[in-house]
């Protein structure tokens, strides 16, 4: 568990760096996280057992994680509910968006592998 922890957070200060020495405007931890997938690609088989059983602990936490985002929007009652119509039309044209992409990927890909 300690080496997946390890690599886990090793992919997150290499992102970091990248994004820092890059000036990049990507959050090293979505660059790291990029950085684990390309080399999970390239070893070619499942992760090491230690990577997944760290990633399966994290994920039994995850809520724990939201913690302090909820912390943040309580923090900033005010200021939302001054601007909760452009917020409001964010979070929707978001939402929509992702969604919509998603599918066009997977149907893209359905198509791809003959399904």
């Amino acid at each position: 568990m300690i080496g997946g922890l390890a690599t886990l957070l090793s992919c997150q200060l290499a992102g970091e760096a990248i994004a820092r020495l890059l000036g990049l405007p990507v959050p090293g931890p979505v660059l790291g996280m990029a950085l684990l997938f390309a080399a999970l690609l390239l070893r070619g088989r499942a992760a090491p057992e230690g990577l997944a059983r760290t990633a399966d602990a994290l994920l039994g936490v995850l809520g724990l994680l939201f913690v302090p985002a909820g912390v943040g929007v309580v923090l900033h009652l005010p200021l939302i509910a001054r601007d909760w119509a452009p917020l409001a039309l964010a979070v929707l044209a978001g939402t929509l968006l992702a969604v919509g992409l998603t599918g066009r990927l997977a149907a893209w890909l359905l198509a791809r592998r003959g399904g």
